[in-house]
């Protein structure tokens, strides 16, 4: 497949533009303004495997490719991707690298940003709303509450290959697990472990934004147990700020409905 803006293609010895361009969190109208508007020019977009058809709908004109990651599944090597964003550069005045959530937040930003700026390419990176703050929404449930959480920590135990995976839990009021769907009964049984109540509240996010959204309710000690009917990507809320309201519509835990949906 070949992008249809030859014209856009740079010269010998020059380089284009790289985009680090956050997806949000899965729907197609939670992206940025601006994040539309440079995947709507782009020449080439390199996206994640999380990355929906309604989101790449957004750049037909772009030359599309695959470069997933996804915890537990075939994946493209890092270095692979670095080259590539690289390579394509070379031959394109606008390529977007798209991520799901935000760049900046277990994407491995780092590691892009470095090998483009070996070779002297420029680069912007457009933020994106992160799955966490996505899942908070989504739930109603805020990661903060005046007297009871003070502090917010986001970890995952997803490590490079060669890595310990005995990842430290951070000791904040709020935790967020991305990641978690496998690693929930150990951050659990860890948690308890070091003291946290059995009844300490938990909520669970699986396909954050998507039509097939679920959210659990439960409390740490069932988490204990692992999250083996979730399949989707899962993020894992755990605190006593998320306690359910009094009032709290208990709706907003079906699957998500598309608004023409629920409109008709």
């Amino acid at each position: 497949m070949q992008a249809t803006h030859s014209s856009n293609q740079t010269s010998a010895g020059t380089y284009g533009k790289v985009y680090l361009i956050g997806a949000g969190p899965g729907a197609a109208d939670l992206i940025t303004v601006r994040g539309a508007r440079l995947l709507a020019q782009a020449d080439v977009v390199l996206h994640d495997a999380l990355v929906t058809e309604e989101m790449l709908a957004l750049c037909p004109q772009a030359l599309k490719i695959a470069v997933g990651k996804r915890c537990g599944k075939l994946s493209t090597a890092q270095q692979f991707i670095n080259k590539q964003l690289v390579d394509n550069a070379r031959k394109y005045a606008l390529v977007v690298r798209l991520k799901g959530g935000d760049p900046m937040l277990f994407g491995r930003a780092d590691e892009e940003l470095r090998a483009l700026e070996k070779h002297g390419i420029e680069v912007e990176v457009v933020p994106g709303i992160s799955a966490a703050l996505a899942a908070a929404a989504t739930s109603q449930q805020p990661l903060t509450k005046r007297g009871v959480a003070r502090s917010v920590a986001f970890f995952t135990s997803s490590t490079a290959p060669g890595e310990s995976d005995q990842v430290n839990i951070p000791n904040c009021d709020t935790l967020v697990q991305y990641m978690g769907g496998r690693e929930a009964a150990a951050t659990a049984q860890r948690l308890l472990a070091q003291g946290r109540a059995a009844s300490t509240p938990v909520v669970v996010v699986e396909n954050c934004s998507r039509d097939n959204q679920r959210i659990l309710r439960l409390r740490l000690d069932a988490l204990e147990s692992g999250l083996q009917q979730c399949e989707g990507p899962v993020l894992v809320m755990i605190g006593e700020a998320l306690a359910s309201r009094a009032q709290q519509p208990i709706e907003i835990d079906q699957q998500r409905q598309a608004p023409s949906a629920r409109s008709a």
